[in-house]
């Protein structure tokens, strides 16, 4: 089978592709036949060697969706069934989606229904499944005033999608670094759209929001806690701002009274929560389709813009 192979971190251009020996299911493992997978920055992050844990030469990849090509467990994984995999270790411990079939632990494997084309579907994973966690961590209202940070990432357009198909007339204001994105988070459906050079600043005149997706993370909760209304939520869900965790927080003095902070872990999954994302999804018709789609074999060119100062929403690889 093709799959693309990092033998040493690097550049993108590590990325390669190559012909590899399809894997054989063992005990307990089912193969999926990859229709596609969306590109994430932990994977930019893994290929760059920092991710200590992950040893090359891998087959990266968090995420996939596809069909069952051979199974171990034919009752729940039933040959040629859609299924969407997430998470775990896979592209991490094991070999991941960058391939055309990839080995994975049948627990890690869930059965779907969903009516959405594979492009579509590749748009979901990862990126919806987190949006779905902090749009319902957020208990949005339709009075409520929201700002989602680092609004041009697919997270963050995906969770203005979820907010808009609950109620357009909802109010969503969107960050970003740079003013040439301005119009494109316009055209998205954000009603404002703030412009600060210093992502893990706010400016002062912006005033304060009922809801904050912070998508920055650590970096700049401290400074979303100052922008939040009393009674409001802050999701601090995503690390784009290269911090991992909040050193020194002291709950007391850095929440400011009768504010609340959460969080959300999408390596919490379970099929219930998936397909309780999709129904809403089909419901509310929410449009998923992604910014750009590559194939398999130009990889490097996906990675490439991803990690590029023009880089807006969800990037996905099809095979299908």
């Amino acid at each position: 089978m093709k799959a693309i192979v990092v033998t040493d971190p690097g550049t993108p251009e590590v990325l390669n592709y190559t012909d590899v020996p399809t894997p054989a299911v063992k005990p307990g493992w089912s193969r999926i036949k990859v229709m596609g997978f969306g590109i994430n920055r932990s994977e930019i992050f893994t290929r760059e060697g920092k991710s200590p844990s992950v040893q090359f030469p891998r087959i990266l990849g968090i995420e996939a969706v596809g069909i069952i090509d051979e199974t171990t467990d034919p009752e729940r994984l039933p040959i040629g069934h859609k299924v969407i995999s997430i998470m775990g270790e896979m592209g991490r411990a094991f070999d991941g989606s960058y391939a055309e079939y990839t080995l994975l632990p049948n627990e890690q494997i869930y059965p779907i229904t969903t009516e959405l084309s594979w492009p579509d579907l590749a748009a979901v994973p990862e990126t919806f499944y987190t949006a779905f966690g902090i749009f319902k961590s957020l208990q949005i209202r339709a009075t409520d005033k929201i700002l989602v940070r680092a609004a041009t990432s697919g997270v963050g357009i995906a969770v203005l999608k979820l907010i808009k198909g609950l109620s357009t007339d909802i109010q969503v204001t969107g960050t970003t670094r740079s003013d040439t994105k301005r119009q494109a988070l316009l055209d998205s459906g954000f009603n404002d759209v703030i412009v600060t050079p210093d992502a893990n600043l706010l400016p002062d005149n912006v005033g304060s929001f009922d809801k904050i997706a912070d998508l920055i993370g650590p970096s700049a909760t401290r400074d979303s806690l100052k922008h939040l209304n009393e009674f409001g939520i802050l999701s601090a869900t995503g690390e784009l701002g290269g911090v991992w965790a909040l050193n020194d927080f002291d709950p007391i003095f850095d929440i400011p009274n009768n504010r609340y902070l959460t969080g959300f872990y999408s390596g919490d999954v379970s099929q219930v929560k998936i397909q309780e994302m999709l129904t809403y999804l089909d419901e509310h018709q929410i449009d998923v389709h992604p910014t750009k789609i590559y194939k398999l074999a130009e990889i490097q060119a996906a990675h490439q813009y991803l990690q590029g100062q023009h880089s807006f929403g969800k990037v996905v690889v099809i095979n299908a």
